[in-house]
């Protein structure tokens, strides 16, 4: 895989025509920042954008991307506006309760950039028809609300070597990265959580005010990787706190992930794996002498991380095995507990004979246990 572009010196875009009399009378305010210019905008004007979907994020990232002067912008939703949509979505508005979301924001996008080409798709994406959606545009923005369209995208955009603003909400906070090339999405999240580990917005709620955050962040994004006019995030993530009033930056790079085959085959009703702890187990247990592993990715623990645990990521297991004691206590957790319950069929085969894995991982224990500790 090729190095990632140089943020600020690659553009996804090759600049359109001369801009007209009445574009420059238009964009004049975005002509006159420091180090955006004229051909800048024709970039913009040229761009085929794919948002995918039109709910909280999408309904910032939308409208900006056509007042910026995205000149063809595709809206991929299978879903209709519903009362509890509104109070976050707001490319939405009380009358389109029932309709398909992609027909109320493309109605909105047309009143207000008449001259962009706006393009509803109101179908779900999935492995079959991924590639046929995300073929021909210059750049995807993933605003999709599940962890199987987030891998689907970013698997498809590598393929392709198309760049990718993604962002991701949850209650009082969230967070937005880019990906071209290497590093990409599954170097931060090698595996999707199990759904039941998922805290949706219909279950735990969101603040309006983070959508619009965030949204803003990976409208932004989505210029700079467009134009090369800016340092994207590419290589690092942003993270926002609303309830702390914080942003944080993490950096990450490629990691080295277990093949397929060095790893035990998944569980079977044959041979179920029932190794795992509660969190409130956990946290009644006798902690002397337990060895405390957290399998995730050195960038997550310095965002949150369960006091005494051990940084030894899912994809150095193998190595790190010597180093470890075979006979302690031991817990591995993760995210959500899908690397941990990887590691815990690592381990128990190669002679680990007491070792256990905490159920939803640090997400989990932060909800039920120490709300103290942030989550992601």
């Amino acid at each position: 895989m090729t190095a990632t572009p140089t943020a600020a010196r690659v553009a996804a875009v090759e600049p359109g025509p001369e801009l007209t009399l009445d574009q420059r009378r238009r964009f004049i305010r975005q002509l006159t920042l420091p180090g955006f210019d004229e051909v800048a905008q024709r970039r913009l004007l040229a761009a085929r954008v794919l948002v995918i979907g039109a709910g909280g994020l999408g309904s910032i990232v939308l409208p900006a991307l056509a007042a910026a002067g995205v000149g063809t912008i595709g809206i991929v939703d299978h879903d209709v506006v519903e009362p509890s949509n509104l109070h976050r979505q707001t490319i939405h508005t009380a009358v389109d309760v029932g309709r398909l979301k992609v027909e109320s924001a493309a109605d909105r996008l047309r009143a207000l950039a008449p001259e962009a080409s706006v393009v509803p798709v109101a179908e779900r994406l999935t492995p079959e028809n991924a590639g046929r959606m995300l073929d021909s545009w210059h750049l995807v923005v993933d605003g999709s609300d599940n962890f199987e369209t987030r891998f689907l995208v970013n698997d498809e955009c590598v393929r392709r070597d198309v760049p990718l603003v993604w962002g991701a909400i949850s209650q009082w906070g969230g967070q937005v990265g880019s990906v071209w090339r290497s590093p990409e999405y599954r170097d931060l999240f090698p595996q999707p959580p199990a759904d039941e580990d998922v805290l949706t917005c219909a279950i735990g709620g969101v603040l309006p005010a983070v959508c619009a955050v965030i949204g803003s962040l990976m409208s932004s994004e989505v210029v700079s990787l467009l134009t090369g006019t800016g340092d994207a995030l590419l290589g690092r993530i942003a993270v926002y706190d609303a309830r702390r009033a914080r942003f944080r930056e993490l950096e990450y790079g490629p990691t080295e992930q277990p093949a397929p085959d060095s790893l035990p085959q998944p569980q079977t009703e044959e041979n179920p794996m029932t190794d795992s702890i509660t969190p409130a187990e956990l946290a009644a247990m006798d902690k002397e002498g337990l060895q405390l592993i957290d399998v995730r990715e050195p960038w997550e623990v310095e965002l949150t991380a369960i006091p005494g645990a051990v940084n030894v990521p899912l994809g150095t297991i193998g190595s790190a095995a010597d180093e470890l004691d075979r006979t302690a206590p031991t817990v591995l957790y993760c995210h959500h507990g899908v690397r941990s319950e990887r590691a815990l069929q690592h381990l128990t085969a190669i002679g680990f004979g007491n070792v256990q894995h905490l159920e939803g991982g640090i997400d989990a224990y932060s909800r039920e246990v120490d709300p103290s500790l942030p989550r992601y």
